[in-house]
């Protein structure tokens, strides 16, 4: 009998140790650092802290030093995202030379990596949209995204994507360097006159479709003729009305002088 009950105050010991080791074990992993997070933390960080640097270099005097904006020179920049970042910077758009109608498109002033940094910085006052990472086509979607480009954009952008004068000395610009990033990224920012597009009025599948299929509007061969830069049927139409009667009359008043 003392026998057994040793050995049964031997096993209680022993389960009743190996389950404070587990839960020991259980308690430290919730509690402990996750190195591959600390780190993510950490390179975020550093990134941010280079943004700035580029900020206070070369955007300061137009959007301030906390990115409130500074009256008749550039808006607040807090919650605009990296999406409106990244398409302002990578299109040359920003740092502006001179204030404008519009912002012209020009070769960029930073690059890829400095893009990144100022985005992550102005990405952490305030947060915002950001342009999805991978791939932006789905070669499926094309006659989808023919549908809601016009719809959405061929009335501003024309229908091949050649853009179009707007009101105010502004206008819609054409489509043909916009890379697939700078698409998106136009459509969650809504820059100079364009509307923002949100998630509930065009979902990112449907935004993806426009991409392809302006991206496969660009690699289309011409069908061949004299296309007047690809603006549309109405236009060429007219312009062939024009020449067709200039012709028809000069030829009926050479036809009068004649007899």
């Amino acid at each position: 009998m003392t026998r057994r009950t040793k050995a049964t105050r031997r096993i209680t010991g022993g389960l009743a140790l190996l389950f404070a080791l587990i839960a020991m074990g259980f308690a430290y992993s919730a509690i402990a650092p996750n190195p591959q997070a600390a780190s993510a933390d950490t390179a975020n960080t550093a990134d941010i802290a280079k943004g700035k640097d580029i900020y206070q270099t070369s955007c300061i005097a137009c959007h301030g030093s906390n990115l409130q904006g500074v009256l008749d020179r550039g808006p607040s920049l807090i919650g605009v995202g990296q999406a409106a970042t990244y398409f302002q910077v990578s299109t040359g758009r920003m740092p502006a030379t001179a204030n404008g109608a519009q912002m012209q498109r020009k070769t960029p002033y930073f690059t890829d990596e400095q893009i990144n940094y100022l985005s992550a910085y102005i990405e952490s006052n305030g947060g915002g949209p950001e342009v999805p990472k991978g791939s932006l086509v789905n070669a499926a979607a094309v006659a989808k995204g023919g549908e809601l480009y016009r719809l959405n954009c061929a009335s501003c952008h024309n229908f091949t994507g050649q853009g179009g004068a707007l009101s105010q000395g502004k206008y819609a610009p054409s489509l043909d360097q916009a890379t697939d990033q700078q698409i998106y990224a136009a459509m969650l920012s809504g820059p100079e006159n364009m509307p923002k597009f949100s998630d509930a009025q065009l979902t990112p599948d449907e935004k993806k479709a426009i991409v392809t299929f302006v991206q496969n509007n660009k690699a289309t061969v011409a069908p061949g003729g004299y296309s007047l830069g690809g603006f549309g049927p109405a236009p060429e139409g007219l312009v062939a009305f024009l020449i067709g009667m200039g012709a028809i009359v000069a030829l009926t008043l050479w036809m009068g002088a004649r007899a």
